[in-house]
């Protein structure tokens, strides 16, 4: 036998044993799960015009979202409208799986049906859960929101009846983030498919039920459903306005006057809901101003309606000079998982080379590659020579992408390499933050804290933003959000810029008693300081604001630090309710946020009455709406997910099989390999002759 003849044999039977193993695999997948319950799915793919006919139009009872945005000043008031529609035969109950920004407070929802508006009650969540099938089982048409993380959220609608349309319409508010004039809208939509980490037994999991969402159906790469998305960002920020962009998308701009404008998408046909919505505008000068904004608000003492709030917004110090700062030691953690592969772990490099090419002489540095195995560098921290950056540049262009996203045991390994005496400890993590398990990261980080600061950078169209502002904020850090190369060396020079700074620590705040009092602060203790970011208090304050005055101190590197803010000057707004929602969403953080949430009967009462009292959705309450009408009276309902499309250049490896939660390549997957193999022994065969 030649060579080409042995070559020809191994490739068939490897690409018999591919297609057997791929076979073998789902069925052991289906016997394991029907054995271990407990045990949580992986996302999967919906191929269309399967055995299933997932191409049919009940297959994707989503048709539009509709998104409106009114950001007044550094406030926005958010509107999102998802419209339901069963094109099919028979009754469905759909279910969708979306994202929100990490910082946002849901407070509103209404459910229309025909000529039927239905608002939403704010529940506790398992009272909200029976309800909503009680309902579902007595056919009446119900709606169900639930957060699964502060992040993700899930819509179940029950008895949609053939040729019905069913309108949700959602009420939020949330902050702007600015720096140095420059202000950033983000709207997401569509969450990242998770890897499903390893179940631990630490306290800090999830359950199943927290998890269920992971399992979500995903369309592969460059297939998008049919739902179509529109966006309105309507801008009035009390200043002028330089310049108005998004990298995300094209958009129209309608500018009325200096401090006006009307921002839309420019074409309804490119598909929107495969990435985040990314707006950014340039205000006029170099800073917001620090400042005081009073509520109050019109209903009985004692009730929210007659809680009066207000909003602290205090600039930080200047800068200290670079030679000034103590030497510092970095340990980057690079996530090379399959979701990264590609343009988002093309983009990281690039981030990456800006950081280690910019560390002073005088610093020292380290490089935990992970996926589902964890890569360092170095045992311990190297000094930041052209020698060891070549090194670590060399390393990092030899990653491709592929397997799981084992991000807390690279934490772990990052964190247990000697320290440096006498350097200040910096870990750095460049992820796209598609896990499951983030309550055991920030957990994990929140007890590290003494240790080190820990940075976060989000790499990808559709980061879990969650993830990436909360490993900041528990680890005394900042977050960026990096979507391109472009982006990569902005958030570089920031990144320097930030660690440049001064710390501002020992804050503290007072007033004058003269009947004037703020109580309830949040957050009660800002986080470390870093250069050109504001601190935002939120809190209550009762009796005359006239004459009154709030003064900050604080430590600025060994010098006293000091902002005088007068209360008298400031006027009193009685209609707006945006800054009681966000006093309540800054205090669900400190409570449920940060690595806190446990299973403890006190902090999930605190959390329940919190959302009961505010009318605001958290891990322990949720929204609900039931018709009073019988639609359904007898017919057979199916349950039908809606299946999202992958982030814009995530490839199909970040979903994997999906049957199991160590899952070996699908079959889906694996087709493209043994069409590979097919052409390899067709060439030979053609070289033969």
């Amino acid at each position: 036998m030649n060579i080409t003849k042995k070559v020809n044999k191994m490739l068939c039977c490897l690409l018999a044993f591919t297609l057997f193993a791929a076979c073998s695999f789902e069925v052991c997948a289906a016997q394991e799960e029907s054995e271990e319950e407990e045990k949580l799915l992986s996302p999967y793919f919906i191929i269309q015009g399967d055995e299933e006919d997932a191409s049919a139009p009940e297959h994707f009872p989503l048709k539009s979202t509709d998104v409106t945005a009114n950001v007044n000043g550094l406030i926005a008031e958010v509107y999102v409208t998802q419209t339901y529609a069963n094109e099919g035969d028979t009754p469905i109950n759909a279910r969708y799986v979306f994202p929100t920004s990490s910082n946002v407070c849901v407070h509103g929802m209404t459910m229309t049906i025909g000529d039927e508006v239905i608002t939403a009650r704010i529940k506790e969540k398992e009272e909200a859960k029976t309800e909503y099938e009680e309902a579902k089982s007595e056919g009446k048409s119900a709606s169900l929101l639930e957060q699964k993380r502060p992040n993700v959220f899930t819509m179940d609608v029950a008895n949609i009846m053939p040729e019905d349309t069913v309108s949700i319409k959602l009420h939020y508010t949330q902050m702007i983030t600015a720096s140095e004039g420059l202000c950033e809208f983000v709207f997401p939509t569509v969450v990242g498919p998770r890897y499903a980490a390893p179940a631990v037994s630490d306290g800090d999991g999830e359950s199943s039920e927290d998890n269920d969402w992971v399992a979500s159906p995903y369309l592969p790469d460059g297939e998008t459903p049919p739902a179509k998305y529109h966006i309105t960002v309507n801008l009035s920020t009390g200043v002028p306005i330089a310049e108005i962009t998004s990298k995300s998308h094209e958009i129209n701009i309608s500018q009325t006057d200096d401090s006006n404008a009307c921002v839309t998408l420019a074409n309804p046909e490119d598909y929107a809901g495969n990435r985040d919505f990314i707006l950014k505008y340039k205000l006029s000068g170099e800073q917001i101003q620090s400042g005081l904004i009073l509520t109050k608000g019109q209903g009985g003492e004692g009730s929210p309606e007659g809680e009066n709030f207000f909003m602290l917004t205090i600039q930080p110090p200047e800068h200290y000079e670079p030679e000034d700062i103590t030497p510092r030691e970095y340990i980057f953690v690079l996530d090379i998982s399959g979701s990264m592969m590609g343009y988002p772990l093309d983009t990281a490099k690039d981030l990456i080379h800006d950081l280690v090419s910019g560390l002073n002489e005088s610093d020292t540095f380290n490089l935990v590659l992970f996926d589902n195995e964890t890569t360092l560098l170095s045992p311990s921290s190297l000094p930041a020579s052209e020698y060891n950056i070549n090194a670590a540049a060399e390393l990092i262009d030899e990653q491709e992408g592929g397997g799981g996203t084992s991000l807390l045991p690279a934490l772990k390994k990052a964190i247990s390499t000697p320290k440096t005496e006498g350097y200040a400890r910096s870990v750095v993590i460049i992820t796209d933050g598609y896990v499951s398990n983030d309550r055991q990261i920030i957990g994990y980080i929140n007890k590290q804290m003494d240790d080190a600061s820990f940075f976060s950078f989000g790499i990808g169209s559709s980061v879990n933003d969650y993830l990436i502002r909360q490993i900041a904020g528990c680890g005394l850090g900042e977050s960026f959000i990096v979507t391109d190369s472009e982006d990569a060396a902005e958030a570089a020079s920031r990144f320097r810029t930030y660690i440049e700074a001064p710390l501002l620590t020992d804050i503290t705040m007072t007033f004058t008693d003269r009947g004037f009092k703020l109580y309830d602060v949040e957050p009660s203790v800002p986080s470390i300081l870093y250069a050109q970011q504001s601190i935002v208090l939120f809190g209550k304050w009762k009796g005359d604001p006239d004459a009154a005055s709030i003064t900050v101190t604080g430590d600025c590197g060994g010098k006293e630090y000091k902002q005088v803010i007068s209360a008298n000057e400031t006027s009193i707004d009685t209609e707006s309710e945006a800054i009681k929602y966000l006093w309540a969403r800054t205090r669900l953080d400190r409570i449920a946020g940060y690595g806190s949430v446990r299973n403890d009967d006190s902090v999930k009462e605190e959390i329940t009455q919190l959302g009961l009292k505010y009318n605001m959705v958290t891990p322990y309450t949720s929204f609900i709406a039931v018709s009073e009408i019988v639609r359904n009276t007898g017919q057979e309902s199916t349950d039908v997910t809606q299946a999202l499309p992958l982030p814009q250049r995530v490839s199909n490896l970040a979903v994997g099989g999906g049957y199991s939660t160590y899952s070996e390549p699908s079959l889906l997957l694996l087709l493209p390999m043994a069409a590979a193999m097919i052409g390899r022994i067709k060439k030979n065969r053609r070289n033969r002759t």
